[in-house]
C-alpha cells in the first residue's frame, strides 16, 4: 500500500473513531453531524466526502465493523475452548459482557439501529444478528448433530437472550453485570439442555 493509501485510511478510520466516540448513552448516530464528526477527526467537512459518501454510509460501516469486531472475539474465545477448555457457554458470555465493557458505543449502535427509524440501518443489525446465529448453528450443529434446522433455532434462542441481556448491561454497574451474566449462562444452559432432552429418542 502507497502512502497515499496509507494516509487515506489512517484518515477514514479516524472518521470511523470520532464518530464511535461521539455516541453516548444520550446521544445516537442520528443526533450526530458530519461537521462534528469532522472536526472531531481532524479534518476539514469537506475531505469527509472522499471518504464517505454521506453520514448514512458512514453509519453502515460501523454497523459492519461493530459486528465484525464482536465475531471475531467470539471466534477467538471458541478456539480459547478448544485450545485450553473450559465452558463455551460461560466463556462465551463473558467474552461477550467484556465486549460491552470495553467498546459500550459499538454496541449501543447495533442496539439502536436494530430498532432504528432507517430500514438500511435495521437490515445492517439484522445481517450482523444472523451472521452470530449462522456461525453458532454451526458449531452446534457439528458438536451435537442436530439437522440445521433444529441447529438454527437454538441459536437463534440464545442469541436473542444474549443481545437482549447485552441491553441491560450497558447500564449496570460491574457487580449487577456479573451478576446478570450468571443468568443468563444459566438460562443458555437450560436452552441446552432443553435441547438435548428433545433429541433423545
Amino acid at each position: 500500500m502507497g502512502i497515499r493509501a496509507q494516509q487515506k485510511e489512517r484518515t477514514r478510520r479516524a472518521l470511523i473513531t470520532a464518530a464511535f466516540s461521539q455516541l453516548t448513552p444520550e446521544r445516537s448516530f442520528s443526533n450526530l453531524s458530519l461537521r462534528e464528526v469532522a472536526r472531531e477527526a481532524g479534518i476539514a467537512p469537506t475531505s469527509f466526502y472522499r471518504h464517505f459518501r454521506d453520514m448514512e454510509e458512514l453509519g453502515l460501516t460501523m454497523v459492519d465493523e461493530g459486528g465484525l469486531t464482536l465475531r471475531q472475539l467470539m471466534r477467538q474465545a471458541r478456539l480459547r475452548i478448544a485450545c485450553c477448555g473450559g465452558s463455551v457457554i460461560r466463556t462465551s458470555v463473558l467474552t461477550f459482557m467484556e465486549f460491552i465493557d470495553n467498546n459500550p458505543n459499538v454496541f449501543r449502535l447495533l442496539l439502536r439501529e436494530r430498532s432504528g427509524t432507517s430500514a438500511e440501518f435495521r437490515q445492517a443489525v439484522q445481517r450482523e444478528i444472523q451472521h452470530f446465529i449462522a456461525e453458532l448453528a454451526d458449531d452446534l450443529q457439528k458438536k451435537s448433530g442436530f439437522s440445521s434446522y433444529d441447529a438454527h433455532v437454538q441459536a437463534e434462542a440464545m442469541v436473542t437472550i444474549v443481545f437482549n441481556a447485552g441491553a441491560d448491561a450497558l447500564d449496570l454497574e460491574p457487580n449487577a453485570r456479573q451478576e446478570l451474566a450468571e443468568r443468563v449462562v444459566f438460562q443458555l444452559r437450560m436452552i441446552a439442555r432443553g435441547a438435548d432432552f428433545y433429541h433423545k429418542p
